[in-house]
């Protein structure tokens, strides 16, 4: 099973949550302030990143932190 994992990065509002859950699949850019999706590919302004499910805990726990309700995570088959 693999885990979907989708950033709407445009709304972000670099308040770090995402990062400090899961340091190895969020940074903050330097650029912009906006935390940024590490291996995500962007498509229509969403970017996305399949990883293994030893990944969920971590990634629904930044999901659920984000003040914004930007991030989404999904277990896929």
């Amino acid at each position: 099973m693999m885990v979907r994992i989708f950033q709407q990065r445009s709304k972000c509002i670099g308040c770090n949550a995402c990062v400090e859950e899961n340091k190895n699949r969020w940074r903050m850019s330097r650029k912009d302030g906006k935390c940024t999706l590490i291996g995500g590919i962007e498509k229509k302004g969403v970017f996305r990143v399949e990883v293994t499910e030893d990944e969920y805990k971590s990634a629904l726990s930044a999901a659920e932190k984000c003040p914004v309700k930007i991030i989404q995570v999904l277990k896929t088959k």
